[in-house]
């Protein structure tokens, strides 16, 4: 049987929980990300930080997953963080606009200079 290709550790301090993640957030592996995330807010969770160190690929299906858990914990009042992500990653984060995730957002590079800011390409 194959190793998983997503580990996901819970630990919780009162109302605040840290998850960190190691290996590969994909179609296949988005639902535990998605379980993980919503099962904080089950449980009361105020704060919950994601630790991407150890992240080694995470696709549109991982994106998707911690934007609709940042949706869901806004309803409810809560802080969604995601902290260290990969450059790669922190780089998908800035195109799409989802930088609001980000809870270091110097940990992102600054935006492109090649095409002006509100102007026409």
């Amino acid at each position: 049987m194959p190793l998983p290709r997503l580990n996901v550790h819970r630990h919780d301090h009162t109302t605040r929980a840290l998850i960190t993640l190691a290996g590969e957030i994909d179609l296949a592996t988005a639902p535990l990300v998605r379980a993980a995330l919503t099962e904080c807010l089950h449980d009361g969770i105020r704060t919950t930080d994601v630790d991407l160190t150890e992240v080694t690929f995470c696709d549109a299906s991982g994106l998707n997953a911690f934007l609709t858990a940042s949706g869901l914990a806004t309803e409810a009042g809560t802080i969604l963080r995601l902290h260290h992500p990969p450059p790669i990653m922190a780089r998908i984060i800035e195109i799409t606009g989802s930088g609001f995730l980000l809870h270091e957002l110097h940990g992102v590079r600054p935006p492109t200079r090649r095409f002006p800011s509100g102007g026409a390409r």
